[in-house]
């Protein structure tokens, strides 16, 4: 069967356009079109009827594609290649170069109690397997396993496949459809790596203080693990000897409420009557005295690490059961540890099904009568491994999703949730509510291999999350030596920004060129992406590429370049390692047409011309359509440059604004721009303070402030470069600058 000629299996070919992209498929795999798109569903039968299955679809060669993989139970990381024995187990996404001009997307999605994903193996053979997660749910045949979709523009072809999938398995929502909850424009601080599980009520008021201080005030407040009512069970010493990393990861939940670190005068095991004396206390505190507008709360999406205490004098409502994981054989090859994880060996303690909405809507009930605005809901992959009796995984995370995001509509308004340790597809394609979504594994303070691949994992990662959910791409430490570098990826990828800052460790140079002094960030409008030519190259390993990250403001697009070379994560030994200790300095270039939507910011009768600042040499220069500039970077190194359309005003004057061109992603000062060309007049609308950057080819005659004050400029009459002053303004205000020449 084809679709419009486009996708079709033939003579033991999968077939694009005409051209094979997969060779040798065996009779038992099947391609259904899809009628209203260029695409369909590619599937197979199975000899007998079994709960996991894992059948060749085809021999994948000289083809290259970047995938998306569970490196990690929790978490996705990227990897290119050119055939099929390189394509790695738990491969949830797949964007291949080809064939011919075209791109060719494969996204293994649900199929009924089934949940796909692909592999390689050694004879090239592009696998499909899918699995219920429970012996008792078979099948023997998935003919819709795998959205096929193709066509020219590489960014459309993964967003038409995925709203395809939506309107086929209506069980998620598309992230440009939901509601984005009010954290995303302004800083943030985070408990974690400032404290871990040692945080109290008096380390948050610390934390918040050191940074108020200095002049860059966090506005929203996630306390992270450690304010819970936990415990671990009573094990013998070669029992606790099983635990393979921290103690929380063998406690579980003994109440829903907090434990007498967050308490006023806590006592160890006791909760006061009057909930004011609570959690409640810490988060007035933070919101009166440090004009925090949000704040949420950790927790796990068990409840805890070790789920909820079975029996427990506090959590016996909820009818938790104590269950051991069982871990899809695609995850223990890639990370075999989890077979000895504490996780695996400790079991977990699972609430009823019949009771997760009781549960979530409890705890969330209390958490929002203290003040609390939403929650990061963590450790959510570990739901696909406890579903043997309970009907198979899809259904198990299909239930403890609608009654999670049903409590977090019914308690949190602004729909405060942000999704972690997520990135199973199970989880994605349940995500009908939930728009924010932990982008990749953690930052990781103390491990220098870890800092280079975390930048290219949350590019790449968010190629295929931001169709559902807006990529977060973690906190940071604003002191730091890769700072820097984290916070500029930070500013241009459209994602949250906060620390994780011991109180008194901060740079607050470096976050002034994030931060506004009301606490405001200047957010790109879009999930930063790698550009075009940056999505089959391997930025982390071949020694030659640079990624490029591409984003969009109001008036023009920003372009992220970063040196990620010399360190990666080792399939061999499961851990960060680097393999290159001084690589050599990577040279690249740069262009306006890396940005793919810069067109949409373009003015009337637009030329192609586009002013280019380049952030840390602070050089303007104006280049023509498809003029490239050359970039060298040495590793760690990094350089932001913020693109504009040239507006021809008339014959002799040209103009372009920048935005605030001390911070790091200048242009998202800019709300608004009117050009009055009879009157040479152009006013433009921007938010924050400090210095207004604008380049025209003629200085301008007045520049006037909120039609009333006559502000002075500079102007640099070799660049063109126009510099404004503006005054610090009340939070919401935005200033009016209208320049007449």
């Amino acid at each position: 069967m084809t679709v419009k000629a486009d996708i079709s299996i033939q003579d033991g070919h999968l077939l694009v356009y005409g051209e094979p992209l997969l060779r040798n498929i065996p009779s038992n795999v099947h391609f259904i079109g899809d009628p209203n798109l260029h695409g369909g569903f590619l599937g197979a039968s199975f000899p007998e009827s079994n709960s996991f299955h894992v059948v060749p679809l085809g021999v994948l060669q000289n083809i290259r594609f970047l995938c998306c993989f569970r490196f990690k139970l929790w978490w996705m990381t990227q990897r290119m290649g050119s055939c099929g024995r390189e394509v790695p187990h738990e491969t949830q996404f797949m964007l291949l170069e080809g064939p011919s001009e075209n791109f060719t997307v494969l996204l293994p999605i649900i199929d009924g109690a089934f949940r796909a994903c692909l592999l390689g193996n050694t004879e090239n053979f592009l696998q499909l397997c899918v699995e219920s997660g429970d012996p008792a749910v078979t099948t023997n045949c998935s003919l819709n396993a795998i959205y096929v979709n193709v066509g020219t523009n590489p960014f459309e072809v993964i967003s038409e496949a995925v709203r395809a999938v939506e309107g086929h398995l209506e069980t998620f929502v598309h992230r440009e459809n939901k509601q984005m909850p009010g954290i995303l424009d302004y800083f943030g601080w985070c408990t974690w790596d400032a404290f871990y599980t040692d945080v109290s009520a008096e380390g948050v008021k610390q934390g918040l203080s050191s940074l108020a201080g200095g002049g860059t005030p966090a506005r929203f407040l996630i306390i992270d693990d450690g304010w819970q009512s936990i415990a671990e069970d009573n094990r013998s010493p070669e029992e606790a000897a099983a635990v393979t990393q921290g103690p929380q990861y063998a406690s579980r939940l003994t109440h829903i409420r907090e434990n007498h670190k967050f308490q006023k005068d806590g006592v160890p095991g006791l909760w006061p009557e009057d909930q004011s004396l609570g959690l409640q206390h810490t988060v007035l505190d933070a919101k009166t005295n440090f004009n925090l507008k949000y704040v949420y709360v950790w927790h796990a999406l068990a409840g805890y690490w070790g789920g909820v205490q079975p029996g427990g004098l506090n959590t016996k409502n909820y009818n938790s059961s104590l269950v051991y994981p069982v871990h899809s054989p695609g995850v223990l090859d890639n990370q075999p540890d989890m077979s000895v994880d504490s996780l695996t060996v400790n079991g977990l303690g699972l609430v009823n099904p019949k009771e997760f909405f009781t549960f979530y809507d409890e705890l969330h009930r209390y958490l929002a009568a203290a003040g609390v605005d939403g929650v990061k809901v963590d450790v959510q992959n570990i739901f696909e491994t406890l579903s043997a009796g309970l009907g198979g995984r899809v259904q198990l995370v299909q239930q403890v999703h609608e009654a999670l995001e049903a409590s977090i509509a019914r308690n949190f308004p602004e729909n405060g949730c942000i999704s972690c340790m997520s990135h199973s597809t199970d989880n994605l394609y349940y995500s009908k509510r939930t728009a924010v979504v932990r982008a990749s594994d953690d930052f990781w303070p103390r491990d220098p291999a870890s800092h280079t691949i975390h930048i290219a994992s949350v590019a790449y990662n968010t190629l295929f999350l931001s169709e559902f959910m807006q990529p977060d791409w973690d906190m940071f430490h604003s002191l730091h030596p890769a700072a820097e570098y984290h916070a500029a990826a930070r500013a241009i990828g459209g994602c949250a920004v906060y620390v994780s800052d011991k109180p008194g460790n901060h740079d607050f140079d470096l976050l002034k060129k994030l931060v506004l002094p009301d606490g405001t960030v200047l957010r790109a409008l879009l999930p930063g992406r790698p550009t075009r030519d940056c999505l089959f190259s391997d930025p982390s390993r071949d020694g030659k590429s640079l990624l490029k990250i591409w984003n969009m403001n109001k008036c023009g697009g920003v372009i992220g370049i970063f040196n990620c070379q010399g360190a990666g994560w080792c399939k061999l030994d499961k851990k960060y390692m680097i393999h290159d200790v001084d690589p050599d300095p990577i040279s690249g270039s740069v262009r306006s047409a890396d940005i793919e939507r810069l067109g949409d910011a373009a003015p009337d009768g637009w030329d192609g011309d586009c002013i280019v600042l380049s952030h840390r040499t602070c050089e303007l220069i104006r280049i023509p359509r498809n003029a490239a500039l050359p970039i060298t970077l040495r590793k760690l190194e990094y350089e932001l440059f913020t693109v504009t359309p040239v507006k021809n005003v008339d014959a002799q004057l040209c103009f372009a604004p920048l935005g605030l061109i001390k911070m790091f992603n200048s242009g998202g000062a800019l709300r608004g721009l009117e050009y009055d060309t009879q009157g040479r007049t152009v006013t433009m609308q921007v938010h924050g303070c400090g210095t207004l950057g604008v380049y025209a080819s003629q200085r301008p005659q007045s520049c006037i402030l909120d039609d009333s004050i006559d502000i002075a400029i500079s102007y640099d009459r070799s660049s063109g470069l126009i510099s404004v002053s503006l005054p610090q303004s009340d939070e919401g205000h935005l200033w009016s600058v209208r320049m007449r020449f």
